[in-house]
């Protein structure tokens, strides 16, 4: 299961932290993460199971099964075709093509005239539907099947993101007709965004950014701030070249609690989380508070975007993970300069922290000084690696542990020369140095 990551509030710059979610890959070193949060992905769970093709049976007399095995194949057959009709329409720009399948008057046709808009706003380059499931009867002359979708954005040649949701059909006078479509269901990946909202979308260089039409007037802004982003999240990229693009949601209340699953953390303001293929979607709570912070929350998250692999941080590095997020966010700001830092020596002076970092969790319910604290300190703790060995060694230490997935002190060892235990006090000792 792979992991997302995600951010807390944005900080005031002159006192506390207020309470705000994020979500975004993770283990930090000082993420929702500082401005993110990581979690894990999990698989698509829909509403009802597919039903498997049937096995290969030795020669026998017709039974009466036989006939709903024929018609489930049939079925099975015209919906691929009717999908693969629609993906072609999709990428063509034909609306009335892409809607062809559905009933009019059913909900299926308002939902799919709805992503469609959206998909083409996301620049939709890749849109491949199957149905490889036997449908099941749910009622008379009345099926439901599975549809997964292989489908890319902005780029032509992306490795192709994945998602499977339900649909429901019914055989009429005029043929097969799409009446029903479920939103994909999981943990943390569904919906998406586009499965369930209309949205617009600004594009820059480097940055696609997408909200709903109540927050248009705010995507000049939440685009230009990206795109700075960006820049600076580039330089953080783990495991290969930066992402080809960068893809932010902007989540009004209602979308916040529905997107990606919803149900994150009240403290978090923003995450990121991998959606398959290669591509790591930020989203950003847009009814949190101090919205000057944006720059922060961006850097923060989209520093996740640019250093988690395809299968999500392992959460035991939660220290490092927020740590280079909140590297990213602030700048490498002194300690004495660092936001959070009154909320470190919180942690540490109040809960006596000392240590290991490995140790350092956040959790759900934790108060807004708990969650500051906690990315405070894994913030300090990459600073020091960073100071001590440089940034470059400190994402290939980064690499070594939530890419290829090595035991800390074997990564340590290769790439700092030193056994993580004695770095790992080090790094304690100035995190209680930097709280006085």
């Amino acid at each position: 299961m792979a992991e997302e990551t995600g951010a807390p509030a944005p900080r005031r710059r002159t006192s506390l932290w207020l309470s705000l979610g994020l979500v975004a890959a993770l283990v930090l070193c000082a993420a929702p993460v500082g401005v993110g949060v990581v979690v894990f992905r999990g698989l698509d769970s829909p509403a009802w199971p597919a039903t498997p093709a049937p096995k290969a049976q030795p020669a026998r007399s017709p039974v009466a099964g036989d006939a709903e095995r024929v018609t489930a194949t049939w079925l099975r057959d015209q919906i691929g075709a009717a999908l693969t009709a629609q993906g072609t329409a999709l990428l063509a720009g034909d609306q009335a093509g892409f809607l062809a399948t559905a009933d009019p008057a059913s909900p299926a046709a308002a939902t799919l005239r709805a992503q469609f808009a959206s998909l083409r706003a996301m620049k939709v380059t890749k849109w491949a539907p199957s149905a490889d499931s036997l449908p099941s009867s749910v009622g008379s002359r009345k099926w439901r099947t599975l549809i997964e979708v292989r489908h890319c954005f902005v780029e032509p040649d992306c490795q192709p993101m994945t998602i499977t949701y339900g649909t429901v059909w019914t055989d009429t006078p005029a043929g097969l007709t799409l009446v029903g479509i479920e939103p994909s269901m999981s943990t943390y990946d569904g919906p998406r965004p586009w499965e369930v909202s209309t949205l617009v979308v600004a594009t820059g260089k480097r940055v696609l950014v997408a909200t709903t039409p109540a927050l248009r007037a705010q995507l000049p802004t939440v685009l230009a701030e990206a795109e700075k982003a960006a820049v600076v999240a580039d330089r953080y990229a783990v495991g290969g070249p930066p992402p080809a693009h960068y893809e932010v949601f902007y989540a009004g209340t209602a979308e916040w609690k529905r997107w990606f699953g919803g149900n994150r953390p009240a403290w978090t303001a923003g995450y990121a989380l991998p959606v398959g293929g290669k591509q790591v979607d930020v989203v950003v709570n847009a009814a949190a508070p101090q919205r000057n912070k944006l720059d922060d929350l961006l850097r923060h998250e989209m520093t996740h975007a640019s250093t988690m692999p395809s299968d999500g941080f392992p959460t035991s590095a939660w220290w490092l993970v927020e740590g280079i997020a909140e590297l990213a966010a602030s700048g490498g700001a002194a300690p004495q300069s660092y936001e959070g830092i009154e909320e470190v020596r919180k942690v540490v002076k109040e809960r006596g922290w000392n240590g290991p970092l490995d140790d350092l969790k956040i959790a759900d319910g934790a108060a807004d000084w708990e969650v500051a604290g906690a990315y405070g300190i894994g913030y300090l703790a990459v600073r020091q690696l960073a100071e001590r060995f440089g940034e470059p060694d400190v994402l290939a230490f980064m690499k070594a542990v939530t890419h290829d997935r090595m035991p800390i002190d074997d990564a340590s060892r290769e790439v700092f020369g030193e056994p993580w235990s004695v770095l790992n006090d080090q790094c304690v000792a100035a995190v209680r140095a930097a709280a006085g």
